[in-house]
């Protein structure tokens, strides 16, 4: 369990992110047509997995739209931004805003997502929704960079996530 804070108050997580070196576990997603994406529809690329509560509040919003200009500088890499807004939310986000080079992803059926990777909150005002991580993976699915964001209305480290990143491009 990992404990970070909300506004300074402590909170938990269900568990320790994924560790480096390891392969990701696979996943079943809601993506904003409401298909369901696994980590086998990403097979043979990099991605970033962009992990935060709900994409209604300023830094996760911030986060969507600086992984979207970061991302447009990649090739053979997806930005997954992940969330357990409901796809329709997402996809009103994504035109407003008209973001366009990341893939929006909803963990909102099951939360099984959450709970695979160990970052679900589990208790104070966000319990059930996932914490603010990142999660970079190779070409080859394994695990190259994770960030579990101390305090959640904080940004994830943006350089550090894309300098790992940057070390896989071919």
């Amino acid at each position: 369990m990992a404990k970070i804070t909300l506004k300074g108050n402590e909170i938990n997580t269900s568990g320790e992110l994924p560790k480096i070196g390891n392969l990701a576990k696979d996943f079943s997603l809601t993506a904003t047509d409401l298909s369901i994406k696994t980590l086998n529809n990403f097979s043979g690329k990099n991605l970033v997995l962009n992990i935060f509560p709900s994409i209604d509040t300023g830094t996760c919003a911030a986060s969507v739209r600086n992984f979207n200009k970061a991302a447009a500088n990649y090739t053979n890499t997806s930005v997954l931004c992940i969330s357990r807004d409901l796809p329709f939310a997402q996809a009103r986000f994504c035109g407003a805003e008209g973001i366009e080079n990341v893939v929006m992803l909803s963990d909102f059926n099951s939360g099984k997502f959450g709970k695979d990777y160990g970052l679900e909150i589990i208790d104070g005002p966000l319990a059930g929704l996932n914490s603010r991580c990142i999660v970079v993976i190779n070409t080859e699915g394994k695990i190259i960079y994770t960030e579990q964001v101390a305090e959640t209305t904080e940004e994830p480290n943006y350089d550090l996530a894309l300098a790992n990143l940057s070390g896989q491009l071919k």
